[in-house]
């Protein structure tokens, strides 16, 4: 059984909704805040990436960056841009992104089922990264990203969220992108009986969200010290989430742009290339269509790649196309040993298209890499095994919109 939880909300004033949610603040960089939030002075990306407010240059380090990030939060609320709920509630929370529809329930989650395993993790964090998250609960007191969990769907929690959905929506709009945004409210009864039918769940799985998720485990750590006579309840040891079964998660490629191709020419790199793959040129941009076949941009040209040596490949992790890519041309041929770390090489999620790897490309790297997604079956059984998968395996769609709820610690 796992717990989830019903809290108080921090959420939109209705009628700021759509001007207040936005994109996670790990998918832009600082210039593209900037232009996002420009002329829109209730954007969440105000809370989430206060530097925009700050003058430009600077050190995004700094206390100044945090302090204004409490600051912008405070005074959302004073000006009703927020509102927050008196009582607990669990909502139901989907998105429309063209035919994909993805549904879940938005609550909170227990720290120790984290640090325990019954949430169970496929990545990697790097401390910096959540250090800087640990920063941001700390002067907000809240949690302020909503984190995308996954499940083995259970019947019970399905009804109860389609009946649900035949009522009235407390919030329905149509982000700048595209999607479609609708929550609902659970009432106290509702709530109970959702709590009830996760007991049923035999884990949770992160699916996008590991630093967030490390940073709340952290900081529940620090107070827990602060308060050794701590019972476990108190909010701190919650985070907040979005709940989704497995089979409403869209996972899309996590594509690859280096800058170099480690002193060789061209032609000398593809031959390195050959001895793992067939390569052919192509007269079009290549968009993976298979398990093991990967595009390939250098000079202007498209080349599409196929592994020769599936059969024997190992173990799950290394029958993945990012750990077949990585050990057998990024590792092997471009000597890039920890992508996560090695300026060299850089990552585009899926929702960009390919089209940005011949941007990027052109403009300041020399090859990208086009990759066929990861499953989220493979994200699963992955995690199951307690295993990691590479740096940046899986891109999800639609993100999961900031802003529209927050939980205060």
């Amino acid at each position: 059984m796992v717990r989830v939880k019903a809290f108080k909300a921090i959420r939109p004033n209705k009628k700021y909704v759509a001007d207040i949610a936005a994109l996670p603040y790990d998918t832009m960089n600082v210039e593209e805040a900037r232009e996002m939030a420009r002329n829109n002075e209730n954007s969440y990306l105000r809370i989430d990436r206060a530097e925009i407010d700050l003058p430009e240059g600077i050190n995004l380090e700094s206390d100044e960056v945090y302090e204004k990030a409490a600051e912008n939060l405070e005074d959302f609320l004073k000006r009703k841009i927020f509102i927050e709920d008196e009582k607990e509630h669990i909502y139901i929370y989907r998105e429309i992104m063209g035919n994909i529809v993805q549904t879940g329930v938005v609550a909170c989650v227990s720290v120790d089922e984290t640090i325990n395993g019954k949430i169970k993790k496929h990545e990697h964090t790097k401390p910096d990264k959540v250090k800087d998250r640990i920063r941001h609960i700390e002067h907000c007191k809240a949690n302020t990203g909503t984190i995308l969990l996954t499940y083995y769907k259970e019947e019970k929690i399905e009804d109860i969220i389609n009946k649900k959905m035949q009522e009235d929506a407390i919030y329905d709009f149509e982000s700048d992108d595209g999607v479609r945004h609708t929550v609902w409210i659970l009432n106290e009864e509702e709530s109970k009986l959702v709590e009830k039918a996760f007991e049923k769940v035999g884990n949770l799985y992160i699916a996008d969200g590991h630093h967030r998720s490390k940073a709340a485990q952290e900081y529940a750590i620090k107070r827990r010290k602060e308060n050794p006579q701590y019972t476990g309840e108190e909010e701190f040891n919650f985070y907040l989430a979005m709940i989704a079964p497995k089979d409403n998660l869209y996972v899309m490629d996590y594509n690859r742009v280096v800058k170099d191709i480690a002193g060789c020419e061209k032609e000398e790199f593809i031959e390195k290339i050959k001895k793992n793959f067939n390569v052919e040129k192509s007269c079009q941009k290549v968009k993976p269509c298979k398990k093991y076949q990967y595009g390939m941009y250098i000079d202007g040209q498209w080349y599409l790649l196929e592994f020769k040596n599936a059969e024997k490949l190992k173990g799950l992790i290394e029958r993945l196309d990012v750990s077949v890519l990585h050990d057998y041309l990024i590792e092997e041929v471009l000597g890039i040993n920890t992508p996560q770390k090695d300026p060299r090489i850089d990552f585009i999620g899926g929702i960009r298209g390919i089209e940005e790897i011949e941007k990027r490309v052109d403009r300041d790297m020399r090859v990208g890499f086009s990759l066929y997604p990861t499953s989220i079956e493979e994200l699963m059984e992955v995690a199951n095994m307690d295993g990691i998968m590479p740096a940046k395996s899986t891109w999800f769609e639609p993100k999961v919109r900031c802003g529209l709820f927050l939980h205060r610690l």
